[in-house]
This record gives C-alpha cells, sequence and structure tokens, in this order.
C-alpha cells in the first residue's frame, strides 16, 4: 500500500505522521511513504523583492520547518520516505501529488477547528476529502494548533 502523508509543520500533522508510522509497521510490505508540503507562493511584490534565490531560501526553509519532526520520527522508525515539495494553493497541489505517486491512501492532520469555522474560512482537509479519488484518513488534532 503507497500511503501519502499530507504535512504542514502542526500538531495535527505531527499525530497524522504517528498514525502514519504506526499503519507502516502493521504493514507486511512496506513501500516508501510520499511526504506532501505544500507552500502558498509569495505575494508578486515580495518575490520580485526578494529575487529568486530569496524566494527559493525562503520555500526551503518553510519546508525544512514544516518537515523537520516528520522527518526525524521517520528515520527513527526506520520507515522510508519520499518528499514532493510544492508550491500553490493546497489542496488541488496535494491531489495532484497523490494521482502521480499513485497512492492508495491519504493521511492528513486537521486542526478540528470545526464546521462553522471551515465554512467561513475554507478547509484545505474538507476541499481534499470532497474531492479525493482515494480514501482520506484524517487525524484529529488540537483546537489551538
Amino acid at each position: 500500500m503507497r500511503i501519502a502523508l499530507a504535512v504542514d509543520g502542526s500538531r495535527s500533522s505531527s499525530a497524522a505522521a504517528r498514525h502514519v508510522l504506526s499503519l507502516q509497521r502493521s504493514l507486511a510490505t512496506r513501500e516508501p511513504v510520499v511526504l506532501i508540503y505544500v507552500d502558498e507562493p509569495l505575494l508578486q511584490a515580495v518575490a520580485l523583492k526578494l529575487g529568486v534565490a530569496g524566494t527559493q531560501r525562503y520555500h526551503d526553509e518553510n519546508a525544512t520547518y514544516a518537515l523537520r519532526s516528520v522527518r526525524a520520527a521517520f528515520k527513527r522508525a526506520g520507515i522510508a520516505f519520499r518528499e514532493r515539495l510544492l508550491m500553490g494553493e493546497a489542496a488541488p497541489k496535494i491531489l495532484d501529488a497523490v494521482r502521480k505517486e499513485r497512492c492508495d491512501l491519504l493521511v492528513m492532520g486537521s486542526h478540528g477547528r470545526g464546521a462553522i469555522k471551515s465554512l467561513f474560512l475554507g478547509s484545505v482537509t474538507m476541499k481534499v476529502i470532497a474531492q479525493s479519488k482515494v480514501p482520506v484518513t484524517v487525524v484529529r488534532g488540537r483546537a489551538t494548533d
């Protein structure tokens, strides 16, 4: 089973990573987990001010922060993984990566802020669930994330 894990650096993302580690341990054969991190693009004026190298450094630092604890946990557990570091709107990018990687399951965290706030703020998790062609496991995190 090929599992994708959407990561954003939050506590709920860490909880989702722990869930994937548990799943991987129970599988007879383990394919590398696909870690997906999506960073929002910078405003054009900011990107121009930073330049190409500065903009790349900004996105690299965001990815390093978001993936730091997940990378360490997977390495400690001896679980192989690949990374997909993407830029754009999170939900479509996650779904596209899952499709391209031919994943059988997507695991992601939810901040647990509730349906009413999601209606007004827009929720990546809700968008992914609504459009995913593969099963999605949502691991609830704390409302304080």
